[in-house]
């Protein structure tokens, strides 16, 4: 069955087995999800699921939000983020129903997806592992990169995709088949094995895995 859900980045621990083998593992407040509108297939298209995630002031949600959730939710708080899920059985879920981390299982393996931490402008020593010039003999060429040219051939310009300087991070990142250690049900808390993008506090989608 595919599952899916919305999680925010708590920070990164460790835990023990009982055998004592030490496993890093990332720590996700997934949940609770609003389930806030249904796609159908005779409607849309597809199948899928609209829901909320997150807390938010009220002073911060516009109104288009406002008047979303008051047309399929009425009465229910807007929640900061609204996004989209695919899941095998959509009509399990009923309009104004929760997800929540229960339906996650210790040993799963998941896909989670976010964004990573941006590093500003930075060269192509640090952004593509370049190598660097001569440090010593009156150099001048330490960090910089190479000739870009092709020489005067054809076609006698820089290449389109030529890895050179410029922003680094804040892309979409999807880090595949990692395990779930521990499911906290009262909390809402996922244990995740190793590391996800993103900074903390930062929002993760977190799916079934598609290679197994």
């Amino acid at each position: 069955m595919k599952k899916a859900i919305l999680a925010k980045k708590l920070g990164m621990t460790q835990v023990f087995a009982e055998d004592g083998t030490l496993t890093p593992v990332t720590v996700l407040e997934a949940g609770p999800c609003l389930v806030v509108q249904k796609k159908t297939q005779d409607k849309d298209g597809y199948q899928s699921l609209q829901v909320g995630f997150g807390e938010v002031k009220p002073k911060q949600v516009n109104k288009p939000k406002v008047g979303h959730y008051d047309a399929n939710v009425k009465g229910q708080v807007p929640r900061k983020y609204l996004r989209e899920l695919r899941l095998d059985d959509c009509d399990q879920f009923e309009v104004g129903a929760e997800i929540k981390a229960d339906m996650f299982t210790p040993g799963d393996l998941v896909d989670i997806s976010g964004i990573s931490k941006g590093k500003g402008f930075q060269g192509a020593v640090k952004r593509h592992g370049f190598g660097k010039g001569p440090m010593t003999h009156g150099s001048k060429h330490h960090r910089a990169i190479g000739a870009m040219g092709s020489g005067g051939t054809t076609p006698g310009k820089v290449p389109k995709g030529k890895k050179m300087p410029g922003h680094m991070g804040a892309k979409k990142i999807t880090i595949q088949n990692l395990e779930i250690i521990r499911v906290d049900v009262e909390k809402n808390l996922l244990l995740v094995k190793g590391a996800v993008p993103g900074i903390k506090g930062a929002l993760m989608a977190i799916k079934s895995t598609v290679k197994q």
